[in-house]
């Protein structure tokens, strides 16, 4: 009898049910006798037993439907060895249920915060396997993590539809792109919805070379300008400040997020109108689009196989088209960030796109 739990941890992502689907059937097609257990909202689950032994109708027809029919939550790394309110040990209880139900392996999807406490439960003495899912495509040690083309298809959807009003109109555009700490979501959908500016975390921008661009295309008898910008673009002179105070700006500022910023200081230095779109949490909903369908299906084969490899404590990565088996240790807690001399960056400055520095 081959025992496994899953659960899918942090925010959600399109092609979540389409990987779980891909490692049960992968299992399912291999071995005769096969317990399938879901751990419902993420770690919680894990940690307060909450979970339901799955049958094969689970997994039928969620190839293509979005979300995560585990449900997730938010577990923070830096606080599961904390007990939680009621003096419970987070990590003992999941051990606990985890040996409770005489599991041979727990195969978690997730980020990097996500990554991290699997790689906590692996040096714990558990059977772990990590599938990378993040459309932030931020997960180091794999070339992609499911989630991100999905979302780019969407970014791309909604700067596209900009494009088609911003002609109409003599304006300044700015599409605020999910992305905290990285900005490969609003790269690549910047590139590919033609946006003429790009602003990312990695690239503190200066708002008057911003201006500058905006004004260039108005000298070239261009009449509108759309910006594609990372909620955690920041300028050069807050990426100066320390951390601590850079967060004390973000709680006291009168703005919603930075776009509205860079909105107000493009406004009253040019005069030109601004508006601002935030498709936000779309970006992360819907129907997985083929090409995640294709990476989960195969991630989930792979993870498979690890698994009755009884090959453990491994992210199941993409690296160069083929899925490979990562350890964990090599990889957990580190973030893959655009780096601001890579080839993209300078092929994207080639043909004009301006990243504000």
């Amino acid at each position: 009898m081959l025992r496994i739990g899953m659960l899918t941890s942090g925010g959600d992502c399109q092609a979540l049910n389409a990987a779980m689907r891909g490692v049960v059937k992968g299992l399912a097609a291999n071995v005769k006798d096969l317990e399938v257990y879901g751990f419902f909202n993420g770690y919680k689950g894990l940690i307060y037993g909450d979970y339901r032994l799955l049958t094969s109708q689970d997994f039928s027809g969620i190839l293509t439907r979005g979300g995560t029919i585990l449900g997730s939550s938010r577990q923070p790394f830096k606080l599961m060895r904390e007990p939680d309110e009621n003096g419970l040990d987070k990590v003992e209880a999941m051990k606990s249920n985890y040996y409770k139900l005489n599991l041979n392996c727990l195969v978690i999807l997730g980020g990097n915060g996500t990554q991290k406490t699997a790689n906590l439960l692996r040096e714990e003495g558990l059977n772990i396997i990590h599938l990378p899912k993040t459309i932030d495509n931020d997960i180091f040690g794999t070339d992609v993590t499911f989630g991100f083309q999905s979302a780019i298809d969407i970014a791309c959807n909604t700067i596209d539809c900009i494009h088609t009003t911003a002609s109409s109109h003599s304006r300044v555009f700015i599409v605020e792109v999910m992305g905290h700490k990285v900005g490969w979501l609003t790269l690549y959908a910047g590139v590919a919805s033609g946006a003429d500016i790009i602003l990312l975390p990695e690239i503190p921008y200066d708002i008057k070379k911003v201006i500058k661009a905006i004004n260039h295309r108005a000298e070239e008898g261009k009449g509108f300008t759309i910006l594609a910008v990372a909620e955690g673009a920041i300028s050069k002179e807050d990426a100066k400040l320390s951390k601590k105070d850079y967060k004390k700006k973000l709680e006291t500022s009168k703005y919603p997020s930075v776009s509205y910023e860079i909105a107000d200081r493009i406004q009253k230095e040019t005069g030109i109108e601004v508006r601002v779109t935030v498709p936000g949490h779309m970006q992360r909903g819907g129907s997985p689009d083929p090409f995640d369908r294709v990476l989960c299906t195969r991630l989930g084969s792979a993870a498979a196989q690890a698994i009755m490899d009884g090959d453990f404590g491994n992210m199941i990565a993409m690296v160069d088209g083929k899925t490979k088996r990562i350890p964990l240790e090599k990889v957990a807690g580190k973030l893959k960030v655009v780096e601001p001399d890579c080839q993209m960056i300078e092929e994207a400055k080639r043909i004009g796109i301006s990243f504000g520095d």
